[in-house]
């Protein structure tokens, strides 16, 4: 699935389960612009995310999450909050030794 398509999912969804028509975005958005969303014809940077986002009351990251649920639907959600827990505490890179940090700087 591409990712415009999947944020098309994510957002009509959560837009949908919250009861919310269209129209309660308009001071966010334009008419076009939330369809070309919904549609998958377009697809929002982080700024555009946020607004949706706050007219929602979901932080950003829950639509982040799931857009790329929808994108790989073998993945569930406790899999991907663990990868991004994962991620976020940098224990994939090894610490760089101090004599090499020096090298670096000389």
């Amino acid at each position: 699935m591409e990712l415009n398509d999947a944020f098309a999912l994510a957002l009509r969804g959560m837009r949908l389960v919250r009861h919310m028509p269209q129209q309660r975005f308009f001071g966010t958005t334009s008419r076009a612009y939330m369809t070309h969303l919904e549609q998958g014809r377009r697809c929002p940077g982080l700024a555009k995310i946020e607004d949706l986002a706050a007219v929602m009351d979901v932080h950003p990251a829950s639509m982040v999450v799931e857009c790329y649920l929808k994108k790989n639907p073998e993945m569930d959600l406790d899999g991907l909050l663990a990868k991004i827990k994962l991620d976020l505490t940098f224990e994939y890179f090894e610490p760089v030794a101090a004599a090499d940090s020096e090298q670096v700087s000389e």
